[in-house]
């Protein structure tokens, strides 16, 4: 049995959070340059440019990379032979989060009543955990700072299984579509298929994890990602809206076996600023 101290959680995840809000990982920025050189519109040219330079400064300066610093978003993976000490595990994810976000001066963009008076908390929590428990005597901790305005695009439904490979299709390309500028493309398209309602959500949120532009394993499911990429990218959308030929970066699947009698699909969108990081302890 491995011991991981609450105190080792906490402060890993405030730098993680500084870290993923102020720099963009390599995957990101090839994807960015790859879509630079391949985008034909001038003024798409001239947003990758700005986005480029934008991601530059935010990392010299150590200042966000969008004044959306997000929800919170927190996945733990926890060994079976991990013992964690000296307090409970998600007040120390919590308190990770308060200090990642005070102290670096992160914008605040939580509100306690969702519904009503929406008092902001002043420290971002609490945040959204979700813990998988795995073999092994490590603890894996991967952040996600989401922001508003692509979590805002999220969509799930339910087709029925005559819809097939097709509806799929169809209802991914049509949502991007109908988004338009909202999510601020060129976005990263996590697509969950399969399992229940719950499950499929939490599929297309996890897809995003994927490094950008990396296949999923099974070929018939990297087939399908790259022809939504395909018709996504021929809807004329563009950086930031401007009409460019390049809408997506990527598109990420993800399935899993289902009930017989349905064929729930998820779409979570993400901006270009694509910011997760991880840390094992």
């Amino acid at each position: 049995m491995r011991e991981v101290k609450v105190s080792d959680v906490a402060e890993t995840v405030a730098h993680l959070f500084e870290h993923s809000c102020y720099y963009l990982s390599e995957d990101v920025l090839v994807a960015l340059k790859k879509a630079r050189e391949e985008e034909e519109s001038p003024i798409c040219r001239d947003v990758f440019d700005r986005m480029l330079k934008n991601a530059e400064i935010a990392g010299k300066e150590q200042i966000p990379l969008c004044q959306d610093t997000g929800f919170s978003i927190v996945w733990l993976q926890l060994g079976q032979e991990v013992h964690i000490t000296g307090g409970d595990l998600y007040t120390a994810v919590n308190e990770g989060v308060r200090l990642g976000y005070t102290n670096g001066y992160l914008r605040k963009s939580v509100v306690r009543q969702p519904f009503s008076a929406r008092v902001n908390t002043r420290d971002n929590t609490p945040a959204d955990i979700y813990t998988d428990i795995v073999p092994g005597d490590k603890l894996k901790i991967i952040v996600m700072p989401k922001g508003g305005g692509s979590e805002n695009m999220t969509r799930l439904t339910v087709l029925t299984p005559a819809k097939g490979r097709q509806g799929i299709i169809d209802y991914v390309v049509n949502l991007v579509d109908e988004s338009g500028s909202n999510p601020c493309p060129p976005v990263i398209v996590g697509v969950g298929i399969g399992g229940t309602t719950e499950k499929t959500m939490m599929l297309a949120k996890k897809a995003l994890l994927r490094k950008v532009g990396e296949p999923n394993p099974d070929p018939e499911v990297a087939e399908l990602e790259q022809e939504i990429l395909e018709r996504v990218n021929n809807l004329g959308i563009g950086a930031m809206g401007y009409g460019g030929r390049i809408t997506a970066l990527a598109v990420h699947v993800e399935a899993f076996p289902c009930h017989i009698a349905s064929l729930p699909v998820a779409v979570c969108l993400m901006c270009w600023c694509d910011r997760h990081e991880e840390a094992i302890l």
